[in-house]
């Protein structure tokens, strides 16, 4: 093999060449993080029994959940968390080896097998079954600098304003308002004029429920028609309701004499949070903190470029006295690791020139191991997109440890070379000749090298993920290097 590059070196030159530029397109579309992703695949099963106190919430909902999903596929634990609120989350966490989303689409099979032994009004309020996020990529919270603005009106300005647009973004795995809630109509009963009237909370939601509904009505001069008939006229009832008067005036009772009983005779009404279990502060003042999450293998560092050049962009019609700020930014130590492993990897490169020309004492032999560990680092990435790696401290870290050994096998063939031109052979005999000697040794510390790596890429667990990059970065750094010193 050496021989033909040899008597052909152009053809060598654009291998190399072909290396650097496939390693070069590969590393501008692979993500950027600080580690490789690690987290066990988490599968988030949630829902709301409105009026429920935890006891009951465990009881009626969460059991019979957990006793459909328990023994999923792939599950190593699972555990749920209920509140007197009525609220219900229960996080499956799976295997580190799975794929995401096999992992919901099974939860979602096993949860159907419990959704017949669900409370009505569970199943009205509907059960979420996602993907969890362990943690937010990055905090945005929105705020009235001068108070003129409450936490309730912040929150929807989120919702209704950022919340579909950042949802939206390449990268954006999920998307949180934490603050007052959205609004909600509340109807405040008074429990001793229902007594007195002899009325009970179900006929009021009863009542509310029934008219405050869609109800179509049909259309006009439809099909089959009189002769003559020539229109068809769609008919657009009252939709739901949307005022407060609208609500107050909610029949809950006629009576037979004429007297009616309505909402605003028995509760009070007023438009507020459809919760309140939660507030927002940044600085001590209101806030709707918009919590954004990085989907799994995703740029980190592109994903959070593209949000806040989209809040910067959404903030051009934020009304006066509206204001945003980025409270956290997780990227900052993805940003400042990769800078520094960055640096590194050039200072270690500088180190490497500087031994390489100490013992060879020439400059032109001191150029060729220079230009072969280019070659073999920017290389290696053209396998990373193979190898669902990215870009993240451990693999860089690798990098920065091949540098010292990827110009071992040029810094082999060079000085063999040297010392038959010395013996009075040609250079192109030299070799020639050379390489009939060093060939088999820098296969063979070639693959003793990749013997000491390889075998850390099979450790099992998040153990064995945390070390998998670091091992093959360098074992294919090591082994592109044998290649292009060959």
């Amino acid at each position: 093999m050496s021989t033909f590059f040899i008597h052909r070196p152009i053809v060598a030159m654009v291998i190399a060449i072909v290396m650097v530029i496939l390693g070069a397109v590969a590393v501008l579309d692979l993500p950027i993080s600080q580690f490789p992703n690690i987290a066990p695949p988490q599968i988030s099963v949630s829902t709301t029994y409105v009026g429920a106190d935890a006891v009951t919430v465990q009881d009626s909902v969460s059991t019979p959940i957990e006793q459909s999903v328990s023994g999923v596929e792939g599950m190593d634990y699972m555990y749920s968390t209920n509140s007197n609120n009525g609220m219900m989350t229960l996080q499956v966490i799976f295997d580190v080896e799975s794929d995401p989303n096999t992992d919901q689409i099974l939860t979602q099979m096993r949860y159907s097998e419990s959704e017949a032994m669900l409370p009505m009004d569970v199943r009205n309020f509907g059960v979420t079954i996602r993907q969890a996020s362990t943690s937010p990529m990055a905090l945005f919270s929105l705020y009235s600098p001068d108070d003129t603005y409450d936490a309730l009106f912040l929150s929807n300005y989120a919702y209704i304003n950022i919340y579909d647009a950042m949802s939206q973004l390449n990268g954006i795995g999920q998307v949180n308002i934490y603050g007052a809630g959205q609004y909600a109509m509340r109807m405040w009963v008074n429990p001793n004029t229902l007594a007195s009237m002899g009325i009970t909370i179900p006929e009021v939601v009863n009542a509310i429920e029934t008219q405050n509904s869609v109800n179509p009505a049909g259309q006009v001069g439809a099909e089959p028609v009189p002769p003559g008939q020539q229109f068809t006229y769609s008919v657009r009832a009252q939709g739901r309701l949307k005022s407060i008067e609208d609500f107050e005036n909610i029949i809950v009772r006629a009576a037979p004499d004429g007297a009616i009983v309505r909402v605003k005779d028995v509760a009070r009404v007023e438009l507020g949070a459809q919760t309140y279990n939660l507030k927002g502060r940044f600085n001590s003042t209101p806030s709707a903190i918009v919590a954004i999450y990085q989907q799994p293998g995703s740029n980190a560092l592109a994903t959070m470029e593209a949000s806040t050049a989209l809040m910067e962009k959404l903030k051009e019609d934020f009304p006066e006295g509206l204001d945003y700020v980025v409270s956290l930014d997780t990227t900052e130590a993805v940003r400042e690791g990769v800078r520094e492993i960055i640096i590194t990897l050039f200072e270690a490169l500088a180190l490497v020139i500087l031994v390489v020309f100490i013992f060879l004492q020439n400059f032109r032999a001191t150029l060729i191991p220079l230009l072969a560990v280019p070659v073999s680092l920017v290389g290696t990435f053209m396998l990373f997109p193979m190898l669902d790696f990215s870009v993240n401290t451990l693999s860089l870290f690798g990098l920065v440890l091949a540098i010292g050994i990827v110009v071992d096998d040029a810094i082999v063939v060079v000085e063999a070379v040297e010392k038959k031109i010395e013996e009075g052979l040609s250079s192109k005999d030299a070799a020639i000749q050379a390489m009939k000697e060093v060939t088999s040794p820098i296969i063979a510390t070639t693959l003793i090298l990749i013997a000491v790596f390889v075998p850390t890429a099979f450790i099992p667990g998040i153990s064995g993920r945390l070390y998998q990059q670091f091992a093959i970065t360098i074992g294919v750094s090591v082994l592109f290097s044998s290649i292009n010193a060959l």
